[in-house]
């Protein structure tokens, strides 16, 4: 499978910027960025920052992804998603999902560190700066409904489910499909279909 390019109209990244805040455009947005069309970082002043966009896709692979009834504590448990490593959303990500509901549930954010338990998550985001703690951190994971996902190169490779890369201010995304499927979770064909699937039997991505 192919990867898609992730591109976003420029008029719409001045925009934002100008507002020195997270817009609600972005919401409508990644929901766009996900259905087939793409987003693009656009360098300078006028550009939406690298972690908006991240941001984005992460919030919407919240709606994108089915997790098992025994992944939450009740029926209005939230959908937690968990930041570990250094933090470069600020409160990007906090602002996107607050107030948000996907499945009749609230979505809320956590900071962690690699030592703490993380499968008190739904989602875990792995950032940049505990690359060197992956093996550990998924060997952790093992066997928990948790979608993991990061923009560490090779993430997906090692056993991680998804990976956010910045490839010459593209945006790429690639899944490993068997890291899922052992964790109990099932990830929509139209997120798939956006992806590079690596992992046993995948070509990995250039």
């Amino acid at each position: 499978m192919e990867t898609t390019d992730l591109k976003c109209p420029a008029e719409v990244a001045v925009s934002g910027a100008r507002r020195g805040r997270f817009p609600k455009w972005a919401r409508a947005f990644a929901a766009i960025c996900i259905a087939g069309l793409c987003a693009r970082l656009l360098a300078g002043d006028a550009a939406v920052s690298e972690y908006q966009v991240k941001a984005t896709f992460i919030y919407n692979f919240t709606k994108f992804t089915d997790w098992p009834a025994g992944a939450f504590e009740s029926p209005n448990a939230p959908i937690v998603i968990g930041i570990v490593g250094d933090d470069l959303f600020g409160t990007t990500i906090d602002d996107l999902v607050r107030g948000e509901l996907v499945r009749n549930r609230l979505l809320a954010v956590k900071r962690l560190r690699p030592e703490d338990d993380l499968r008190g998550c739904n989602l875990l985001f792995i950032s940049f700066s505990a690359k060197d703690r992956i093996p550990a951190l998924i060997s952790q994971l093992k066997g928990s409904p948790v979608l993991t996902v990061s923009e560490i190169e090779g993430f997906a490779a090692q056993g991680g489910m998804v990976n956010l890369l910045v490839v010459n201010k593209n945006l790429k995304i690639e899944i490993n499909q068997a890291a899922v499927d052992e964790a109990g979770l099932q990830i929509s064909a139209k997120l798939l279909r956006l992806a590079h699937l690596v992992g046993p039997n995948q070509k990995p991505t250039n």
